[in-house]
């Protein structure tokens, strides 16, 4: 395998893996160890999940088996003092970390192409292709272990050297960051999220009491927007982690939407 594409498996491993470890920190408030090691095709496989993205060929796998899906579900509610045996459920729990691991990778993906990537359609699939390099997730929290087999498809790789490949003559230079902009990193921005709105008659309003129901715009399988600076930048799902409620980001709204979604 030549250097460059060495290089590439190398950084998008490393992204995964780090992307995987904070996703067990958000969920369980601890930082896991993380180790990651080349690996031949996996061959036990309770689940088998294939990850495309948008603005991307190819796909990122991530391979669990029964009893690693088991055992990173169970960090996730032991964390929230559950003990839980429904192999559904742990499932479940397992699968949100694969999810927050994959919605980061993508991000991954948007800054090293300077366009924007995101997680597309992602489905369960019982055949594995043979153009796929693997590496292994060991994931060690306290007492329990578990091993995330992820997987690259070769589209993928080939998509993320391309740009490498261009001819200088074609690749025009970034613009240069101003020097004064890292002094805008740091500001602090208010964020919202609103679950729909509301247009009420004044006469309506004054007559609320504890036990009033105000119907939103919004239907209840409908994403929620998240609100930065009075701003629609994103939108996605409610989730709960340890507790509290957050929001999955599952689409970054254009420049031109934004505009649009003032409010």
């Amino acid at each position: 395998m030549d250097p460059a594409r060495t290089s590439i498996l190398k950084w998008l491993f490393g992204e995964i893996a780090s992307r995987t470890q904070s996703a067990f920190e958000g969920m369980t408030g601890e930082r896991p160890i993380v180790e990651t090691k080349g690996v031949d095709a996996p061959e036990d496989a309770a689940l088998m999940w294939r990850q495309a993205f948008t603005g991307i060929p190819g796909a990122i796998w991530m391979v669990a088996s029964e009893a690693a899906s088991s055992a990173a579900g169970g960090m996730v509610l032991q964390a929230a003092g559950l003990s839980e045996t429904d192999p559904a459920k742990l499932k479940a729990e397992s699968q949100e970390i694969l999810n927050q691991a994959l919605s980061g990778a993508a991000l991954a993906m948007s800054a090293r192409l300077g366009r924007e990537i995101q997680r597309g359609n992602g489905a369960e699939v019982n055949a594995i292709p043979s153009d796929v390099e693997w590496a292994s997730i060991d994931v060690e929290l306290g007492d329990t272990r578990a091993r995330i087999v992820a997987g690259l498809e070769a589209a993928l790789l080939d998509a993320l050297e391309a740009p490498a490949a261009a001819p200088a003559a074609q690749v025009e230079a970034a613009p240069e960051k101003p020097k004064t902009f890292d002094l805008l990193l740091d500001v602090e921005l208010p964020v919202s999220v609103s679950f729909g709105r509301a247009q009420v008659a004044l006469k309506d309003v004054l007559k609320l009491t504890t036990g009033s129901i105000v119907e939103l715009n919004r239907s209840i399988g409908d994403p929620v927007e998240v609100i930065v600076n009075n701003c629609v930048i994103a939108r996605g799902e409610v989730v709960t982690v340890e507790g509290n409620f957050g929001v999955r980001i599952d689409e970054v709204v254009s420049r031109q939407e934004r505009l649009r979604t003032l409010v």
